[in-house]
């Protein structure tokens, strides 16, 4: 289905140097994530900074998160901040659907689209001390008792670890009316609830839990890829465990509306210098993430396309 697929900032002057003039760093720039620490926009949006700090693209990027309602608080801000070439956001296919579950009057239409940056994986994971040791052993007590089973994810009804889980009920002939998803505020919010038994099992990108599987303290059942993934290497596909199921996320980044093209060309080339990096090609290979960069035009209209796919699909479930 989805595989169809501290703030206070002001508007700035535009910089008459713009972004990537020369080959000087790029000064003043700020990521907003709009949900909490620890989240995969979160984990994204740092590996980005830093990155661009390493590779000397920009220096000084500041991260900050602004919480709330699946990520529209934070798009409600983005598009108050018309104009504002320094201020882009963090984003994916979890604000896509929340735009329309939450009937936001700021909509990722206001924005201005920058880069596609990642797609990444969805894993099914419990903590280390779960009953379930595989995927087989979950699907069998889901079946059994849906209701009974809980399935928590970092996202609102609309968003990813939303769509994951009812996909997933779908593939394995679970109604998915009958899923009991609990919806959390991010990853941060949602390894808690794995790691305290609150749910029975999560639904999220891996990229989330890779220190808590180094660590041991959660266990992975499943990825949603077509490939087995190196970051993960004894987890199994879901199709590989008998599943037909292939499930992908993605995220990006968005600016204001009303940027000019030397604010937006800013960010663009910043960007580009920072996806041609060898620093960047590490943390791709480290993480686990699917090298998808696009800008311009083509983000664009990938944007476009998602936005009116999402949104036609929320509608057919009744969330939207």
């Amino acid at each position: 289905m989805l595989s169809v697929s501290a703030c206070g900032a002001t508007a700035e002057k535009e910089d008459s140097g713009g972004a990537g003039a020369g080959d000087k760093p790029v000064s003043g720039l700020r990521l907003m994530v709009p949900n909490t620490p620890g989240s995969g926009y979160d984990t994204t949006a740092r590996t980005v900074a830093q990155v661009m700090q390493d590779s000397e693209v920009a220096s000084g990027v500041q991260v900050y998160n602004l919480p709330g309602a699946g990520g529209t608080v934070g798009l409600q801000r983005l598009v108050n901040e018309k104009g504002n070439g320094k201020l882009a956001m963090q984003m994916g296919l979890g604000v896509v659907g929340a735009a329309h579950t939450s009937k936001s009057s700021a909509t990722l239409t206001d924005t201005t689209p920058i880069a596609k940056l990642i797609e990444e994986a969805g894993a099914i994971v419990v903590s280390k001390d779960s009953p379930y040791k595989t995927i087989d052993d979950l699907v069998t007590a889901w079946k059994k008792n849906p209701r009974k089973v809980a399935v928590g994810g970092g996202s609102s009804p609309g968003g990813p670890d939303h769509l994951l889980p009812m996909q997933l009920a779908q593939a394995v002939g679970i109604e998915p009316k009958q899923v009991n998803y609990v919806g959390y505020d991010g990853g941060g919010e949602l390894l808690p609830a794995i790691l305290g038994d609150k749910v029975a099992f999560g639904a999220s990108g891996f990229g989330e839990f890779l220190d808590q599987i180094e660590a041991g303290q959660v266990r992975v059942l499943a990825v949603t890829s077509e490939k087995p993934i190196d970051a993960v290497k004894d987890a199994p596909t879901l199709k590989d465990s008998g599943i037909d199921l292939v499930f992908t996320n993605w995220r990006g980044i968005v600016a204001p509306p009303g940027i000019t093209e030397a604010q937006k060309k800013t960010w663009t080339d910043s960007l580009t210098r920072m996806h041609d990096s060898e620093q960047w090609k590490t943390e791709l290979t480290k993480r686990g993430w699917t090298d998808a960069f696009v800008t311009g035009d083509a983000f664009s209209t990938y944007l476009k396309n998602q936005d009116k796919s999402v949104g036609g699909l929320l509608t057919e479930l009744g969330l939207a």
